[in-house]
């Protein structure tokens, strides 16, 4: 399992339907996430914790490889943003408390 695996917009896709169906707690805990604290996946107004979706989306494209542990990398500008932006994903940006 690797960061650097692609992953396409459709896996995203499907780790945002688990999210909304499991509800955003149940699924941080089913896949081991914590929440978000900077950046994060905004669908339609909707907010999602870029780097577990991220995370459950390489389960979606290598089934075989399953999710990618929230030790497996970092999230944030150099990371998440950037492989969810260049699959036409907006990232949204909010400043450290």
């Amino acid at each position: 399992m690797s960061f650097a695996d692609p992953i396409s917009r459709k896996a995203v896709l499907a780790a945002i339907a688990e999210c909304d169906r499991l509800g955003r707690d149940s699924f941080l805990v089913k896949c081991g996430y914590g929440r978000g604290r900077n950046y994060f996946l905004d669908i339609s107004g909707r907010e999602y914790d870029s780097k577990a979706i991220l995370g459950v989306a390489h389960g979606y494209e290598y089934p075989e490889l399953g999710p990618l542990s929230h030790h497996a990398f970092s999230g944030g500008h150099l990371t998440v943003k950037p492989r969810l932006e260049e699959i036409g994903f907006v990232v949204r940006v909010t400043p450290k408390a």
